[in-house]
């Protein structure tokens, strides 16, 4: 009787959904099956933990009142869109930072500068629409922490360290645009 997203199984299962529909998405956009090597180990241990981590039960079990909302399913719906962008962001940055490792000290080929090119690109990319889900998490998460508990904001660890995030990756966004 509601979306499969209450309980930390589903969410992972949902979370590894994203980054796989977000790779699929630069697959088909940009067709370097490589990008793959990168992007899809995380959401192959996102699985793998929700499937195997003794954590947590899969069993489906009533929904609390607090989380009778349809801003619960706003709430979690952009935010793990918003993570799986960071970590498809993340994913590229590795590969990054490993070819240009790879090239350090020797005379690049233009294939190879349009590799890093393109990967810098997406990352970048992929930040930005990660950082707008995450915005929009934030606001859903404050819309229906109002409805539920009657304060947009309780200083809760939870609230502040999406503040932060939110702040780390708008300083990010902010040092690349700028320089």
């Amino acid at each position: 009787g509601y979306v499969p997203l209450s309980n930390p199984h589903e969410s992972l299962v949902f979370f590894a959904l994203c980054i796989a529909v977000l790779y699929l998405f630069i697959e088909l956009n940009y067709k370097v099956k490589i990008f793959g090597t990168y992007i899809v180990p995380f959401a192959f241990v996102t699985m793998a933990y929700a499937s195997y981590s003794s954590e947590f039960g899969k069993e489906i079990k009533p929904l609390l009142p607090a989380l009778q909302s349809n801003w619960l399913v706003a709430h979690v719906v952009t935010c793990f869109i918003g993570y799986a962008a960071f970590a498809v962001s993340c994913g590229m940055a590795i590969f990054y930072l490993l070819k240009k490792q790879q090239s350090k000290g020797r005379a690049k080929e233009p294939a190879e500068t349009n590799l890093l090119k393109t990967i810098d690109d997406i990352n970048y990319k992929m930040m930005i629409f990660g950082f707008i889900w995450l915005t929009a998490g934030i606001v859903t998460g404050a819309i229906w922490a109002n409805s539920a508990w009657g304060t947009y904001w309780s200083w809760d660890p939870k609230e502040t360290w999406s503040l932060i995030t939110w702040f780390v990756y708008a300083l990010a966004l902010h040092a690349k645009y700028t320089r």
